[in-house]
């Protein structure tokens, strides 16, 4: 079995897949890819399933070097990659010859690249997901972020080299947005006019202390709501809750499955994987749709994500 060795992990580098949905009654949010949509494609150019466990790197690369050669592709942000010096574009399928050096650097444009290999990376799963969730240690590579020196394995290569690429046109309407759209929370109707007129005309920015668990934001204050207390209850993935300091946050793939503050809209899920490539100190606006219209938006999504000519050979 190939294996890759991490040299250097980069600032926070973790094994993710799709996630382990459905066990927020247990305690355990999904975790998995922060931008799904720059998995899956990274996958795909590498021919393997699109739920194939890569590595997610987040605003500083990491250096790799693949004893018995490779097949790789590069998805997501610009980290400035080379292979043995050699500038390598993301969102291109390439050969890596033994004993090849793999470089990232940080990055030049959103938050995480994805760095998906033919075969997938081979770890136990824990609940059916190779995914790493940092806040329980549980799942991907021990549970853990990456460190100098780990050697994971790597599946058998499923075909041969073919360079691949992502059509630059395709991958226009598929890029992450800084205007995120959202559906009414269910809480909505606790928040004054007032404070709806705040969240949707300021613009907000993502703040250091963000995560994969979720993004605070700063920005103008939403005005305190007036229904007292509420009881804790279940949250979704997405959903923007407002604590009592008036500053929302995005709660995200590591979440927390219950909360206590009232939330006031939640992004929609053709925008989630957006979310995963915000920066700290990147400005966001929200735009409210209805739910047909969240609907209609996933659904364009994934078709453009079925399209025949999405890939280019």
């Amino acid at each position: 079995m190939s294996t890759i060795k991490i040299q250097s992990p980069g600032l926070f580098t973790t094994v993710q897949d799709l996630g382990r949905p459905g066990f927020g009654p247990m305690g355990l949010s999904p975790s998995g890819a922060a931008d799904s949509i720059a998995f899956r494609l990274g996958n795909r150019l590498v021919d393997n399933d699109d739920g194939a466990a890569a590595l997610e790197m987040t605003l500083i690369g990491g250096t790799f070097s693949f004893p018995e050669g490779s097949i790789v592709a590069l998805a997501g942000s610009d980290f400035g990659a080379s292979l043995d010096d050699h500038p390598v574009a993301p969102w291109i399928s390439l050969k890596i010859n033994p004993s090849q050096t793999l470089r990232l650097g940080p990055t030049r444009s959103g938050a995480r690249c994805y760095l998906c290999i033919q075969g997938g990376i081979k770890v136990n799963s824990f609940l059916g997901s190779a995914s790493t969730h940092i806040l329980s240690g549980l799942g991907g590579f021990e549970g853990r972020a990456l460190r100098k020196g780990d050697v994971l394995s790597i599946g058998p290569a499923t075909a041969t080299f073919r360079e691949r690429r992502i059509s630059s046109q395709r991958l226009q309407h598929l890029s992450a947005r800084k205007v995120l759209r959202v559906t009414s929370g269910p809480q909505s109707d606790w928040f004054p006019e007032s404070s709806h007129e705040a969240f949707y005309k300021n613009t907000y920015r993502v703040t250091e202390d963000s995560n994969r668990m979720g993004l605070r934001l700063e920005g103008a204050a939403i005005p305190p709501h007036s229904r007292g207390q509420m009881i804790t209850e279940g949250v979704s993935l997405g959903a923007i809750q407002v604590p009592d300091g008036g500053e929302p946050i995005i709660l995200f793939v590591e979440q927390q499955t219950t909360g206590g503050y009232p939330k006031i809209a939640n992004v929609i899920s053709a925008d989630l994987p957006s979310i995963g490539q915000l920066r700290p100190r990147d400005e966001i606006r929200f735009e409210q749709v209805d739910v047909k219209t969240a609907r209609a938006l996933f659904k364009e999504q994934e078709e453009i994500l079925a399209s025949e000519d999405l890939i280019e050979e």
